[in-house]
């Protein structure tokens, strides 16, 4: 027997397989086709102090080895989630994260506020990634005053585990990782989209409607696990891995890296089970390499 139990902090995830923000809806879409209680966590989609419609279409594109998305936040509000989608998903034996999201920091703290007061909703991830518009549209997670900013003021009204998730697109990452580790996150996730764009040769015009969009997919993996191993040497917090994570092996090198827990996005469009596979093939990994314990793998990267 294996124990593929992980630790994020004061949560205790099955196995250290979760679902990415954006690409699993609430999970109740994802149901027909899987057992959701097998998974080790879930993130629902990035939540907002008020309704979004969105970026106008066309707000998604494939690349060579991955996507391009501009979808732009599109949901019904966090009242909506509390009032309509809570009761639907609150059953569901997993660890259940809310992305929040948000364009001031007063919207963030709303938000957050408001996430804390369900009682199955064990943990936010804090998205950064997102504008401010109050700094002329950098996004929060790009400077790091601004992310230590946000997270210290959701940090002094969100009384549970809070996750923050970083932007690949900045200089150094690692700075900015330290930042929102002083200013009192739980643990990291990484990363999140790189921006990228697409040109239809044919039309001359972009794919998307933002022009710009973020890119996902196994393309964005050989940088998403650098950082990751890169954060991973500066920081004591958990630290949660993703990036074009599409099989067990891809899960396996981001906790070698030093990720504790890791989540798969993209792969779910792909293939609607694609996690459940990752869990069995990490199994079946220890246990061809007599391994018992999955904590055994995260950092175990062999240098010499």
């Amino acid at each position: 027997m294996v124990n593929l139990k992980v630790q994020l902090g004061n949560i205790t995830l099955k196995n250290p397989v979760m679902t990415a923000s954006g690409t699993f809806g609430y999970g109740e879409e994802y149901a027909d086709f899987m057992d959701l209680t097998a998974l080790g966590g879930m993130v629902v989609k990035g939540t907002t102090l008020n309704h979004r419609e969105g970026n106008p279409y066309p707000r998604m594109a494939e690349t060579p080895m991955g996507m391009l998305n501009a979808v732009g936040l599109q949901n019904k509000g966090v009242d909506k989630f509390i009032s309509e989608i809570y009761p639907r998903i609150k059953g569901y034996q997993t660890s259940i994260f809310v992305n929040v999201s948000g364009s001031t920091i007063e919207e963030y703290v709303q938000t957050a506020e408001k996430i804390n007061e369900l009682q199955h909703i064990p943990g936010i991830e804090l998205n950064i990634s997102c504008p401010n518009v109050k700094e002329g549209g950098m996004a929060f997670g790009t400077s790091c005053p601004s992310a230590i900013a946000v997270t210290k003021a959701v940090r002094e009204v969100y009384k549970k585990h809070l996750m923050v998730k970083l932007s690949p697109n900045v200089t150094n990452i690692v700075e900015i990782a330290k930042g929102v580790e002083s200013a009192g996150a739980d643990s990291v996730s990484l990363i999140n989209t790189l921006l990228g764009m697409s040109i239809n040769v044919k039309t001359r015009r972009p794919e998307l409607s933002t022009i710009t969009g973020g890119l996902s997919g196994p393309a964005v993996k050989p940088v998403a696990v650098r950082m990751v191993w890169q954060v991973a040497q500066a920081l004591k917090i958990p630290i949660v891995g993703m990036g074009g994570i599409s099989s067990a092996d891809d899960a396996i090198e981001f906790m070698l890296a030093g990720a504790t827990a890791i989540q798969i996005g993209t792969a779910n469009f792909v293939d609607p089970q694609i996690t459940l596979k990752v869990i069995d093939g990490i199994k079946q990994y220890l246990e061809k390499h007599q391994l018992t314990d999955i904590k055994e793998l995260t950092g175990g990267m062999i240098t010499d």
